[in-house]
């Protein structure tokens, strides 16, 4: 294998050859984009080092110690010197580090290895390479590897050496908008002078956004640094004060929208380019790589505007869903579509990056479904109907059904299947009697489903029987809605007859979880077990069956009843407590703490419902001559209301009756050698899992990657449109107030916690979820990102180096804030919006 290559030779196959950065260039050049000449010192090189200098096994510190001190051996330097006087006599070249996990669709390692500018003679090329080496293995590279979960002894480098461009100005170009997620806007950073201004976030730059050919959005930064070439090589950083002028002109601005839209059309995805315009007005395109943080939008079978709800995060779920556990989600939904809507053909959902969400255009789009959904979502998922509700006026969106009447009618012939009118007459006539019919259904629903197969059960023992019990609970709330109507009331009056419900399954099993710790502290040999072993020592012996009897026996007949809950219990993937009772056993062993009477769960539940009735009370009372009709409805309410839980309940028992059923499933398909581990069956679909050969190994693998990098994922939009924009971060936008700094927006989201001021990261310690606030941010800075909440800079744009990786990291972030070193200090508490680009100190009263 060659030790260099030709930029032309190489194109976007040979990722282990020349790294992530060079493949990119080579595969621009060879498509005739404005790349400057170069070559590739090649990862054989590399290893080459590596084998010479014994850095196998070697500690991050000591390799990077010894890269530093080796000499480049005689063959390898010729090779490189030959290549170099190939671009010119003592030509001025970039020399770019060019990592195989570099520049990925998961990960752009934006900076993390290194890049030397204007380096000038073959001696200074040959120490800038071996320099570009030993990065491979700074703190901040090693950190950021370990985020990504990438094995560092799979890592190798190549190195980049490109001719210079005499940069009259530079920057960054974004194929799609990073902040709003739209993708038919591209963004544009520029500076006077190098790029590197720009990517380190050295100055504030013009900002500019493009849709199409019409310039949206113009907003010019004051550009007092300039980093320029020196005479002879390296570079400086001139101050050279504020500059209002903008530094692009409207032409440029749009020649370099249209570049950023060929090289998008080539990927056939949105690209985060840097660019330069020298002297003569040539523009050069440096670096093209994936926007690695855009939330992928939902796959859709045409072209047209959509709307989508993500399920999973209004379920509570910002983690992806396992493929079984989407899969069971499919069934359920495409039931409900089919049996709801009476639509046949209806998929009820659709996914991206691991969650579920649900297709709202045609609810948004008709009068009934504006005034119905965002209403049950104001008592569920409040955030996501405020977003909904500021759709309505987008031209898209045209009301396209104003009658009420099909609405009605379906709902009409829904409750006359399911007898919905007979069911709310029992509720209210005998509510208790009508609790216990409820109850009953579980047995039902267990028993149906053990005639079908998993499809079956799910798609007949759900959606099916939700109508048969969730009236019954509807009547409670419904009554609970009159009383307000009988009664004048104060905020919370009304809250507070929901406290301690009764017949609430949640209640019990947490009530019955409480009783279980009281059992084992009034057992001295158990209570000293429990505080004398840590949580993973007790899960051992209990499932060795070696706790002492109370405990042991307590927390069999617990599971028993409740193992088949779990954390993220929607998710059919997820090991239920039987599988795992690390949880339970932990939260048993944080109750023998709990030594404050008034704070027990028993006390706390009593003391609500107390508050409960007296309400109740008050408020029929104060109602007078409508007093027992307000006692009547409330006491329905409490009755009633608690089976709120039941619906969703009855699908996570189902749900672990089938986990039990695909367990054994899996079992099978592991001893039949198809599976490396039995649970690894819950990443298999339905049909996988009944297939009955071929090696399931390889799909297997390939899911548990793309699984493992979306739990790193720490932004998930709550609404997603059809064009890649995040409503809910697009329309929050510069709505300041006085007091507030106002910057650019460069990572949605919004945070608050307690400012740490840091001007030096070296030393520098940050809690978790402080919100850093420093000047700017440079590759060195990365290892804070870590345990930052939200990020604060005094300098840079919505592409610079600090933005791009807390967009990756998931943290709000503002950039470009006036004096945000001197008007915050460490420990004031902040709020960061880095949809808004706006951070805010804490008012009194908030």
């Amino acid at each position: 294998m060659p030790l260099v290559l030709d930029l032309r030779s190489i194109d976007a196959t040979m990722l282990a050859t020349v790294g992530g950065k060079a493949a990119n260039l080579g595969e621009l050049t060879r498509a005739g984009l404005p790349v400057p000449h170069g070559f590739c010192v090649t990862t054989d090189a590399y290893r080459t080092i590596s084998a010479t200098e014994g850095l196998a096994g070697l500690d991050p510190a000591k390799a990077r110690r010894r890269i530093l001190e080796a000499e480049v051996p005689g063959e390898l330097a010729e090779v490189i010197r030959r290549a170099y006087a190939g671009l010119g006599d003592d030509a001025a070249v970039a020399v770019r580090s060019s990592a195989t996990a570099e520049d990925l669709p998961f990960a752009s390692f934006a900076g993390q290895q290194d890049t030397y500018l204007n380096v000038v003679g073959t001696d200074a090329v040959l120490d800038a390479v071996r320099r570009c080496w030993a990065s491979l293995w700074t703190d901040r590279a090693v950190s950021y590897r370990e985020t990504n979960g990438i094995d560092h002894g799979a890592v190798q480098l190549g190195v980049v050496v490109q001719q210079m461009v005499d940069s009259a100005v530079s920057g960054v170009l974004f194929t799609a908008n990073p902040v709003t997620g739209r993708r038919d806007q591209a963004v544009i950073d520029a500076s006077p002078g190098l790029g590197e201004a720009v990517v380190s976030g050295a100055v504030n730059p013009d900002h500019f956004v493009v849709d199409g050919q019409e310039i949206v959005e113009r907003r010019l930064g004051d550009k007092r640094f300039l980093v320029c070439s020196l005479a002879g090589g390296g570079t400086e950083k001139v101050d050279v004060g504020e500059n209002s002028a903008p530094c692009l002109t409207d032409r440029q601005v749009r020649q370099l929208a249209a570049l950023g839209a060929e090289v998008q059309a080539h990927y056939g995805s949105p690209q985060d380019a840097e660019w330069a315009i020298d002297a003569q007005g040539a523009l050069h395109l440096t670096q093209s790589r994936p926007i690695t943080t855009l939330f992928p939008v939902p796959e859709h079978a045409d072209d047209d505007f959509r709307v989508y709800f993500c399920f999973s995060l209004a379920q509570g779920l910002e983690r992806p869903i396992t493929p079984a556990g989407r899969a069971a989600i499919r069934e359920i939904a495409g039931a409900a579509g089919r049996i709801i809507i009476g639509d046949p053909s209806s998929q009820g959902c659709t996914e991206a990056a691991g969650r579920v969400f649900i297709d709202l255009t045609n609810v948004l789009r008709s009068r009934t479904g504006r005034a119905f959904f965002p209403r049950v979502l104001d008592v569920m998922e409040a955030r996501s109907a405020h977003v909904l509700r500021g759709l309505y006026d987008d031209p898209r969106l045209g009301l396209t059904h104003t009658s009420p009447w099909p609405a009605i009618r379906r709902v009409a012939r829904l409750a006359r299947r399911f007898h919905a009118p007979s069911t709310v007459v029992r509720a209210l006539v005998n509510p208790e009697a009508a609790v216990r019919r409820a109850r009953r259904t579980e047995a039902r629903v267990l028993k149906a489903a053990e005639a079908r197969s998993v499809e079956e059960a799910l798609r007949d023992c759900v959606i099916p029987v939700l109508p048969t019990v969730a009236p019954t609970a509807l009547v409670g709330f419904a009554m609970l809605g009159l009383a307000g109507r009988l009664v004048r009331t104060e905020p919370g009056e009304l809250q507070t007859v929901l406290r301690s419900l009764p017949n609430n399954v949640t209640t019990e099993m947490d009530l019955d979880l409480w009783n279980l710790a009281r059992t084992i502290r009034a057992e001295r040999d158990a209570a000293e077990a429990f505080q004398e072993a840590n949580v993973q020592e007790l899960v051992a012996r209990y499932r060795a069956g070696g706790l002492p009897p109370v405990a042991q026996d307590g927390l069999r007949a617990f599971l028993d009843q409740w193992g088949h809950r779990a954390v993220a219990e929607i998710d059919l993937g997820l090991p239920r407590w039987s599988d795992d009772p690390t949880h339970i056993i932990g939260v048993v062993r944080n109750y023998l703490r709990l030594n404050d009477e008034q704070a027990r769960p028993d006390a706390v539940f009593a003391r609500g419902a107390a508050e409960a009735e007296a309400m109740i009370e008050r408020l029929a009372r104060r109602a007078k001559g409508r007093g027992p009709l307000v006692r009547f409805a409330l006491r329905r309410t409490r009755l009633l209301a608690g089976l709120r839980e039941y619906p969703k309940y009855l699908a996570i028992t189902l749900f672990g009756a089938l986990r039990a059923r695909i367990a054994e499933r899996g079992t099978e398909l592991h001893a039949q050698g198809r599976l490396d581990a039995a649970q690894d069956v819950f990443f298999l679909d339905f049909a996988e899992m009944r297939s009955t050969d071929g090696d399931l190994r390889p799909t297997v693998a390939v899911r548990k990657e793309e699984y493992e990098r979306e739990l790193r994922r720490r932004h998930i939009p709550r609404v997603l449109l059809s064009d890649g924009t995040e409503p809910e971060a697009a329309a929050r936008t510069m709505l300041s107030a006085p007091g507030d700094l106002v910057g650019t927006a460069a990572s949605a989201g919004e945070i608050t916690g307690h400012a740490r001021v840091v001007t030096d990261p070296v030393g520098a310690h940050l809690e978790p979820g402080e919100i850093l606030v420093a000047p700017s941010t440079d590759p060195g800075w990365t290892p804070l990102f870590l345990t930052a909440g939200g990020l604060v800079m005094e300098m840079g744009g919505a592409n610079s180096h600090g933005a791009v990786v807390a967009r990756e990291y998931g943290i709000p972030a503002v950039v470009g804030v006036p004096d945000a070193l001197t008007r915050i200090e460490t420990g004031d508490v902040i709020t960061v919006d880095g949809s808004a680009g706006v951070v805010r100190a804490q008012r009194e009263g908030a």
